[in-house]
């Protein structure tokens, strides 16, 4: 238990100085001073000492990139078996029998085997086939939790699942651009991740690690239990995929509460792993030429259901890419009707030998993601069109990491143009209320919008607009009132709004601050002037600079700036009355919506909020100030003023 409290402070540390060192190196600001620095530096140095364990990130060490040519292949020591299967619950408890067992999360991302000796991280190998995998040791160093050095001495080895959450996984798709045609989900970002020749960019991908098997720990006794394996890995300060300790009694119930956490679950998993418990006998059952016996695997039964595919639909996105949909005969599934299920890409349509009218069977993946099961008919007639279902214009085959991938090649393209004014309308881009995507499809259509700047002058279109369905006079006033109120922005917003490939609104708002709120040094930088930008890589880069290397892009930002105005953003002697000052919020406000609010507030102002009171900090807001917080009484240790809400605006007022 001591241990457990030692690494929780371990990780709050690495957090902490992590922060510190990226704003002081990278963003030529300081959120604490040298003295606080060192005073915490020396503590997690302290406590890596003591529990022998360095853990990944730590600012104690530094582990330097590399650019391989390939990965090395490694035969395995022994092979890693695949599991046997089974739907169904009720044959997990006839086949645990009297024994005690671990029911645990299947996560779905690249196996992957750890070995430690001396105490450090020696060596990282895949699965790969089960017989031979690839050596990823560098990379393994890079991921997000994998401890870099541990207490135990002897030569460790560990099966564990590397990972991309859910979350991560739609954060790093938006910053790749065009990356519906490369990724799926999250196991393939993952895949493609861990198997970099650069662990670089495995560095920036939040990849985690997830030990579910101790193959070797020679001296140590863990009283022949799995589970007390796994506590000790915990100690030693890795973590471990999440499990249920279950009797034959209690697996049933066991199942049913984890498949009440699917939703919500972040890690992507494709079902659940039951492991006898007492290693000895799980060992004494021996293996099968496939699966051992020791563990067996627990799929969702997924509801599959027979349905004639009606017809695929071609979809045109803004980047370009023609997604293909498969259309058919409605379906309940999982307590919902299903018509519709992405087939991805040309590779899935040619691999299906789909055409109109086969009979094909259908489900949900990890009961969320409709897909089809099985092609009965397997006639093969879908073609592959040559021409873009929206605007006629050519199409072209993009192979891409091994996919093949429908384009337009058409930059006119009516499709790449409502999915661009889609965006650009859109709540994080120039916000205005009023143009859906169907709404934009009709304006498109009469000839009213050509370009964004178009979008500010429907007035000369009244008359028509009126006259469509859904629009009276109400709605079209409401319109026209959003539309001015957009045209007082930011810079960020609008930069996102262009649609620039790769460029999300976080990307928007980095590029903003990095060229102080300067568009045209913005839009004439280099490509060497934004790969220095911590977030934005070369790829980015190259996608910036080729946007503005367009006569046309250039001449529809000219129009729109005839039109628009930036929020003035860069500090002034009348916005930055709190310059220079830190403030850490805590506690419940009154004057303000919510805490996000009074920080935005703050930073309006020219001032910093942070999440952590320190010797750098200014002011604490607390409503409280006789609260017994954590964070109350650092502020009084340090002697740092605690102020109200009605203070803090006094504050503002007389700075």
């Amino acid at each position: 238990m001591e241990n457990e409290k030692k690494l929780a402070r371990m990780r709050e540390l690495v957090s902490i100085l992590r922060e510190a060192g990226k704003a002081y190196y990278q963003e030529n600001r300081e959120i604490m001073g040298n003295y606080e620095y060192d005073r915490l530096y020396d503590e997690l140095l302290t406590l890596e000492k003591e529990t022998g364990i360095t853990l990944s990130k730590s600012p104690t060490v530094q582990v330097g990139y590399e650019l391989l040519g390939e990965l090395p292949k490694e035969t395995h020591e022994s092979p890693m078996l695949s599991l046997d299967k089974t739907k169904e619950a009720g044959a997990l408890a006839e086949w645990l029998g009297d024994k005690e067992g671990l029911l645990s999360w299947k996560l779905d991302g690249l196996t992957i085997v750890l070995t430690y000796r001396d105490g450090r991280l020696f060596k990282a190998v895949t699965r790969g086939n089960g017989e031979i995998g690839e050596v990823i040791t560098n990379n393994a160093k890079v991921f997000a939790n994998v401890p870099l050095s541990i207490s135990y001495r002897g030569e460790l080895v560990l099966r564990g699942e590397a990972v991309i959450s859910y979350s991560d996984f739609y954060k790093i798709n938006e910053e790749l651009g065009e990356a519906d045609a490369k990724y799926k989900n999250p196991r393939n970002l993952c895949s493609g991740s861990v198997r970099q020749l650069n662990n670089e960019v495995t560095a920036k991908r939040n990849v985690r690690f997830y030990g579910f098997s101790l193959v070797k720990a020679e001296g140590e006794d863990f009283e022949n239990s799995r589970e007390k394996q796994l506590l000790w890995l915990r100690e030693e300060g890795f973590d471990v995929v999440e499990y249920k300790r279950v009797r034959q009694e209690t697996v049933v119930d066991a199942v049913k509460e984890f498949a009440g956490k699917t939703e919500d679950n972040d890690l992507p998993s494709d079902g659940l792993v039951l492991t006898f418990d007492d290693i000895a006998y799980g060992r004494s059952l021996g293996r099968t030429a496939k699966f051992p016996r020791d563990s067996i695997a627990f799929k969702w039964a997924d509801e599959i259901q027979a349905t004639r595919l009606s017809y695929i639909e071609w979809s045109a996105s803004r980047t370009g890419l023609i997604n293909p949909v498969a259309v058919f005969e409605p379906v309940e599934l999982e307590g919902t009707t299903v018509s519709r299920a992405s087939v991805h890409n040309v590779s899935i349509v040619e691999s299906l030998e789909l055409g109109e009218g086969d009979e094909i069977t259908v489900y949900k993946a990890n009961m969320i993601i409709p897909q089809i099961a099985e092609n009965l008919t397997k006639s093969g007639s879908v073609r592959i069109p040559d021409v873009c279902p929206v605007c006629g214009g050519p199409t072209e085959i993009r192979q891409e990491n091994d996919v093949k991938a429908l384009y337009c090649i058409n930059p006119e393209c009516q499709a790449k143009k409502i999915k661009g004014f889609s965006l650009f309308v859109s709540r994080d881009a120039m916000n205005i209320d009023g143009l859906s995507e169907a709404t934009l499809e009709k304006f498109v259509d009469a000839g009213f919008v050509r370009e964004f700047a178009d979008l500010f002058h429907l007035e000369k279109h009244k008359e028509q607009i009126l006259s469509m369905d859904g629009f009276g006079e109400k709605s079209y006033e409401n319109l026209q009132a959003s539309l001015e109120r957009a045209k007082d922005t930011t810079m960020a917003r609008f930069i996102y709004g262009l649609g620039i490939a790769g460029i999300g609104a976080a990307g928007a708002r980095i590029l903003s601050k990095a060229f102080d709120y300067d568009f045209e040094k913005f839009r004439h930088g280099s490509k060497e002037d934004f790969e220095q930008i911590e977030g934005i890589g070369p790829v980015i880069a190259d996608s910036i600079f080729n946007y503005f290397q367009s006569e046309r892009n250039n001449r529809e930002v000219d129009r729109m700036f005839e039109l628009v105005t930036f929020h003035d953003e860069m500090p002034s002697a009348a916005t930055e009355v709190l310059g220079g000052k830190t403030f850490v919020i805590t506690g419940k406000v009154e004057r303000f919506a919510n805490r996000k609010e009074l920080k935005e507030l703050i930073e309006s102002l020219g001032g910093k909020v942070t999440g952590s009171v320190t010797a750098r900090t200014d002011y604490l807001i607390n409503n409280d100030a006789m609260s017994g917080s954590s964070k109350n009484k650092k502020a009084k240790e340090l002697g740092i003023p605690i102020i109200t809400e009605e203070e803090f605006l006094e504050l503002t007022e007389q700075e």
